[in-house]
């Protein structure tokens, strides 16, 4: 099988609209629909967010359908200010996701603490039953809006990490991260302590100026890498990594159960790391353009060879030479998410 994916080239960008119209981006809504844009609003901080610009032309396809648009992302299992539904929502707004701008309302997905969901049958390797946000799981059809992006455990996340990590509760994302415990160098440690005041479990511990790691509590969520400013963490790169990143793909498989579905990827602002964490990185590449499909599983491949392709080697490689990014998209397939064949439609 063999999927179709379209293309706007960012130089095209001001076409948005007209684009998301001729590929019938919203033809899979129905009326009275209640239709979940799936979409990162960006940790505190962050740059990387997609443009809530952006989502005014989605919302408006959808509402011109008689259906119920709404924004909607899960709580995270890490310290920040997207951890419970108050200060998320306060996030989204300042990053400009308002009814206003963006013509539909925000919604956080898990309700307030992050426990409000539904288990979901999938019957897959990894798990039997997966916890899916509950305005996802109760939504009639999706949109999902995703920031393609490098990513410390996948290589890059896309649509299928917006879809998987994304949608699950935060007890769901616990049992994705649980066995991913980050190494430790504790002879690069300087006791800053600035690992300790992000690490959501207290797992973490400065002794002597030394850093201590609790196993037994650790959940895996990657904050100390990416808040230590010595290299004390790094992600152990074995089986497990794998394992998450299918783990991931089943979470997108509960996400989608039953649901119609469409996907958008912006690759612009293309940095090492995802949008979960408050740095300001600079982006690697020049912005790309959109990518789109009713199969995530080729908008991904398709997204992941085009930055190859402007990168004119393994882009994914060169920033995270240990993982192998193509795991996603082969248990994906695997799975009957769909298609990594594909026909590109450039937009003209």
């Amino acid at each position: 099988m063999v999927s179709k994916v379209f293309y706007l080239p960012w130089n095209r960008i001001d076409s948005f609209a007209a684009w998301l119209a001729k590929i019938g981006a919203a033809d899979h809504v129905r009326e009275n629909d209640f239709t979940a844009i799936k979409i990162h609003f960006g940790e505190a901080g962050n740059k990387g967010f997609i443009n809530p610009d952006f989502v005014k032309p989605v919302a408006s396809l959808v509402s011109g359908r008689k259906a119920l648009p709404f924004m909607t992302d899960a709580n995270t299992i890490y310290v920040g200010q997207r951890a419970d539904a108050v200060r998320h929502a306060l996030v989204a707004e300042s990053h400009g996701f308002t009814t206003k701008n963006c013509g539909c309302p925000v919604i956080i997905a898990d309700g307030l603490r992050g426990n409000s969901g539904a288990e979901v049958e999938v019957n897959l390797k990894h798990f039997k039953k997966v916890n899916i946000a509950n305005a996802v799981n109760f939504s009639d059809s999706l949109v999902f809006m995703s920031h393609f992006k490098g990513h410390e455990i996948s290589g890059f996340g896309g649509a299928l990490k917006n879809m998987g990590m994304g949608c699950g509760t935060r007890a769901g994302k616990y049992s994705m991260h649980d066995t991913l415990n980050p190494s430790v160098n504790e002879s690069l440690c300087t006791g800053c302590a600035a690992c300790v005041k992000w690490c959501s479990p207290k797992a973490l511990k400065v002794s002597g100026k030394k850093i201590t790691l609790d196993r037994s509590k650790c959940t895996g969520c990657g904050e100390c890498i990416l808040s230590c400013p010595e290299r004390v963490f790094s992600i152990p790169w074995d089986e497990k990594t794998s394992n998450v990143q299918e783990k991931i793909v089943e979470y997108a498989a509960g996400a989608l159960k039953g649901k119609r579905h469409f996907s958008i990827n912006f690759i612009n602002y293309v940095t090492k790391f995802c949008d979960c964490y408050a740095t300001k990185e600079n982006p690697l590449l020049d912005d790309i353009g959109v990518m789109a499909s009713s199969d995530p599983v080729a908008l991904d491949q398709a997204c992941a060879d085009l930055v190859n392709s402007k990168f004119g080697a393994d882009f994914w490689k060169h920033i995270f030479p240990e993982i192998d990014w193509t795991v996603q998209l082969k248990y994906a397939e695997q799975i009957g998410l769909g298609s990594r064949k594909y026909e590109l439609e450039e937009f003209l």
